[in-house]
């Protein structure tokens, strides 16, 4: 009973146990939204506790941005995808590090953010031509 108490315990996570095969690139969009304005209303604010809030806030988001894009990368795309655009792995490479501390992650321009936007924007063109093959 105590090695039961005392055991470590690993906790995780998955965006879905079925697969469920419900994938969309408008989570990850919807969260780097959210950091853009994030980052304005940064720098409309001279409050500083609101802007350290909005410092955590805008880490967290940009790390759903990265859960969003990884699942997308590793769940959803195939082999025949990345055949017939090979810009998929360097669009998610690029994404993923605009989402992650090198990124807006780390940074509060929002050029930068508007940058990631863009990537995702590219990805979910080509997500959704593959829909429709």
């Amino acid at each position: 009973m105590f090695s039961r108490i005392f055991s470590r315990t690993t906790a995780v996570h998955a965006h879905c146990d079925l697969p469920c095969g419900v994938y969309d690139p408008a989570q990850a969009r919807i969260e780097a939204e959210s950091v853009l304005a994030i980052t304005k209303k940064y720098a409309d604010s001279s409050d500083e506790a609101f802007r350290t809030r909005a410092i955590v806030i805008k880490e967290q988001r940009s790390e759903l941005v990265k859960h969003h894009l990884w699942v997308l990368w590793t769940d959803y795309f195939k082999a025949p995808h990345f055949e017939k655009y090979p810009q998929l792995n360097t669009l998610f490479n690029e994404a993923t590090k605009l989402a992650g501390a090198g990124g807006t992650k780390g940074s509060m321009d929002p050029a930068v953010a508007e940058q990631l936007l863009g990537k995702i924007e590219e990805i979910s063109k080509i997500f959704w031509e593959t829909k429709q093959a």
